[in-house]
Order: structure tokens, then sequence, then C-alpha cells
């Protein structure tokens, strides 16, 4: 049942004995003064719907702690031992001096709690309604975006490791699989963890063993086939097929049916890096920065760095590129904004959603590329999108097709520019995007423009500040502790809600006859 916390103080109570020790204007005090305002027992009845049973530790407390936990960046052992022994966190939390706290476990109860119910997010909920009632942002129409890798909790994994991981674990979660494998699979003794002894300095055996862990993991698929399976087991055999087919090709010389393979020599889209998080994906902030995790998405309000709008996704895929996940914060907004950001926002489909939707752009157009160094781009051709033409700048027509592509062909053969355009044997063909004129638009006004581009200077970089707090403390990155999308999910929310809580703490938050009001406005 729901615990709730006493009115009254205990003997050893560590706010009365020792609240004088913590600084005032910190986290630790602000909880200590105002936690059962800010995470009423009432907001979180619903977790302990029977009423019956031993009382559970109060939401408020627990809300706190976990306010805590992901502001330090603490793991459920570091976060036990600091309620256990940190007099601050005593004092925050309402503890006697002499109280056990508790145990690690605890935690992950309530993070279970939480992310069944139907308001997993409701301490990231509470401050944001603190952030309302403030006015913090009241005038304040600017949001600008951006996102950074946070590394996940797992080691990546090779191809041959993934293949002898995934088919033990099918051989664990699918009943009846182990009978499967010993019948049907033997390149391996699956039976033993870790990678098969072989001379990995010998290429012929590495590219055996490839062969043997592939034809393995499809024999397996063939066997399971039209067996009838719960959920769980369908997701692992899936996983099982999409990892026996992400990292191989065809060996030299093979068509793909004699049952020889190699590690191929390219990177699938969205590869699963481990089965232990299926969901980690590797990918890039630039060419030479290359990550593996997942990326958190962030919106802020530039002036006042409170955070506005947070996702965490997976690293790749173009459901969770930066434009598409700031599109989801434009269609959550009520009212018309200014939307900064850098050229990986600059799509044209997110450009034609804030337009669409009332809001403005000033967003850094991204680079257009010449195929012949110094030469034409594709602003140097003229598009009439009325007549269904566009015409290069040696003057040629051409039609754009259902496609949107403008094909030159032949007219580049005898083409005095053609050096300067082209260096394709069939000559220039333009791609257009859907919204050509839109992102043309963006790219004269950027260059046309100082004001707009002082603009993006003042406020953009700002929400860089909101990302190096999410992405590190205390001089280090975060590391995040949890597998999977939804459960990193919501470690950000409690970490942006931290984050806004501390920097309304420094605003000199505090609640007056019943109102949470700001002492320390800041501009």
């Amino acid at each position: 049942m729901q615990g709730v916390e006493r009115v009254d103080r205990e003997l050893l109570d560590a706010r009365a004995l020792v609240g004088h020790l913590v600084p005032e204007g910190s986290m630790f005090a602000f909880l200590a003064e105002h936690r059962r305002e800010l995470f009423a027992d009432s907001d979180f009845d619903d977790l302990f719907g029977s009423g019956k049973g031993r009382p559970s530790i109060p939401a408020s407390v627990m809300a706190s702690v976990m306010v805590l936990q992901t502001l330090h960046d603490y793991s459920d052992r570091e976060t036990a031992e600091a309620a256990r022994c940190d007099l601050r966190w005593k004092v925050a939390t309402g503890m006697a001096l002499d109280a056990k706290g508790f145990d690690a476990s605890t935690l992950v109860y309530w993070r279970r709690r939480l992310a069944k119910s139907d308001r997993p997010y409701r301490i990231n909920d509470a401050v944001r309604k603190l952030v309302a009632v403030t006015g913090v942002l009241r005038g304040r129409s600017k949001r600008a975006v951006d996102s950074t890798i946070l590394d996940d909790a797992v080691a990546t994994q090779d191809t041959i490791t993934q293949l002898v991981s995934v088919i033990r674990r099918v051989g664990r979660q699918v009943p009846g699989a182990m009978e499967q494998i010993a019948a049907v699979c033997t390149g391996h003794d699956y039976s033993q963890p870790g990678k098969p002894v072989i001379d990995w300095d010998d290429r012929d055996a590495r590219q055996a063993l490839v062969s043997a862990l592939v034809n393995d993991a499809n024999a397996l698929i063939d066997a399971l086939a039209g067996t009838k399976l719960d959920d769980d087991a369908e997701d692992v055999v899936a996983l099982l097929a999409l990892i026996a087919g992400q990292d191989v090709e065809p060996a030299d010389g093979s068509d793909g049916t004699d049952g020889r393979w190699r590690i191929a020599r390219r990177t699938a889209p969205e590869r699963v890096i481990s089965t232990v998080d299926p969901e980690a994906r590797h990918t890039r902030k630039s060419p030479r920065n290359t990550r593996d995790g997942y990326r958190a998405h962030v919106a802020a309000e530039p002036e006042t760095a409170i955070i506005t709008d947070e996702a965490l996704t997976q690293a790749a895929g173009p459901d969770n590129s930066d434009a598409a996940v700031a599109a989801d914060f434009l269609a959550a907004e009520t009212e018309p904004r200014q939307w900064y950001g850098d050229s990986a926002y600059g799509a044209g489909d997110l450009r034609a959603a804030i337009a669409e939707s009332g809001h403005g752009a000033v967003i850094k157009p991204g680079p257009v590329k010449a195929p012949v160094e110094g030469g034409f781009t594709i602003d140097d051709f003229t598009v009439d999108e009325a007549a269904g033409q566009a015409q290069c700048p040696a003057g040629h027509t051409r039609t754009i097709t259902k496609t949107r592509a403008v094909v030159f062909g032949v007219l580049c053969r005898d083409c005095p520019l053609r050096t300067h355009c082209t260096t394709a044997k069939n000559g220039r063909i333009l791609q257009l995007h859907n919204h050509d004129a839109l992102l043309r638009q963006a790219r004269r006004d950027w260059s046309n423009d100082p004001d707009l581009r002082q603009n993006y200077r003042t406020n953009r970089p700002n929400v860089e500040r909101a990302i190096s707090q999410i992405a590190s403390h205390g001089g280090r990155r975060v590391k995040l502790r949890y597998r999977g999308t939804t459960k990193n999910n919501a470690w950000l929310k409690h970490r942006t809600a931290a984050l806004n809580l501390r920097n309304l703490i420094g605003r000199g938050l505090t609640r007056t006859t019943g109102l949470w009001v700001l002492t320390a406005q800041t501009t």
C-alpha cells in the first residue's frame, strides 16, 4: 500500500539536527523544504491501488531520491549508499540520522511501477508544472533543438559473438529449441558460451567458422518455421534471422546457395550491435566521430536553458533523425514558436511543417555540393515548378519527371560548360526534393540576410549548454545504465526534470502563501 510521510519529526530528524550544514539554495535544501508540495503522495496513489500490505516508502521521498540519483548520475547501489550515509541526502529526504535507508532493489521496484502506470513520466510532469506556474517561460517564444549520442550500457559485439549468443538465447527462451539446436546445428558446441576456439590468424579458418555459424542459424530458423510461438519467442527468433543476415554476404565465387559466407565489406544500415541490447545502434555524429548507443534529443528555451521537451531514440534510422524528432517537438507546441537548429534540422519536410504550422525557422541550411569541385551546384539551375521544368546554366531546359528527376542526358555531351557541371558519362541529373523551393529560399535567405545569421549565432548555441548538462557530469561523459529505448527514455525524462528543477532553484524557486514563485528571476 501507499506509504505517506509523517507530519511530526522523528527524534533524530536529520534536518532538525544538521540541516544548517546543507547550503541554502541547493537542491538538497529545496527538497528538504518542499518535496511534499512538489511530489504529493496523492499523485502516486494509483501505483498502490489495493490499499493493502506493508506501506511503501513515501512517494515524496522516493521521487526526491530518483531526482537526486539522475542529477548525480548514481547507480542504484550508490544511491542507496548515499541515502544511508550522506547527511545531505538524509536532510533532503526527511530521514533520521540513524535511518538505514533502503535496499538498492527498491529503486528497481519503483521504476517498474512507474513504467507500468498510465503516467510513467509523472516526476517530469511535476517539474513541468513548476515551469508553467512560475512563468519563467512567459513571453519567450524561442526554441532551440539539438541532440547528442549517449553511450549504451553494453559491450559492442562482433558478428561471431552475436551469432553464438543469439543461438544460445533461442535455446533458452524458445520451447523445444535446445533439441532442435542439437539436431541441426553442427558448426559449434552451443552449450559453451564465448567465441569458438580456432586459429584466429588463419583467414580460411575464420571464413569457415562464419559459414558454419550462419548455416547453423539458417537451419535453426527453418527448423522452427511453423512452430507456434509466444511474442517473446517470436522476437528472439526474428533477432536470430536479423543477425544471420545483417553482416554477411556470399563468399568469393559463391551465389549464396552453397553455404559459403564471409563478413560483408560494408556496415548494414541500422545495424544491431549487441544481442544483449538489440535496440542500441552504431552511428556517427560527424564523418570522423563514430559512436554506439542512443540519441538524446532536446528542445530548450535558449535564454533560460529550460528544457521544454526531450526524447531518447535509437541512434540510427530515418524515424530517429534530428529533423524527424524535432517535428514531434513542433507538433506538441500549442503556440507559434521560433525554432533554432543547425544544418541537421534543415530538412525540407521539417521546414515545411514549421511553415504550415505558423512557426518561424532560424535554421542553418545544409551545404550543397557540386559534382565538380568549384562547379555548378543545384542552385545554379533554375526550377519552374509551375511549368514543371528546370533550366541548366547553359540554357538547356528539361521536364521534371514524376520522380522529380531532371535528366539533361545528351544535352551535356557537347556542352561547353560540361567540365564545370558533371563528370558523369550520361550527363547531369538533378534530383529535386519535394520542398525544393523552400530549401532554395532558405539558402538564399541565409546568404543574403546578415541579421538572420546573427540571430542564429546569438540563440542557437545556447542549447548546447543543456546538451552538455544532460550528457556529462563531473567532467566525464554520462554512460546509460539501462537496456532498451523505453527504460533509457524514462532516465532522460528524470534527468531533464532534475536539471530544470536545479535551474529553477537557481532562480530562487520557493513557495509563498501556497504559490510557487521565483525570487531571483534573471534574463
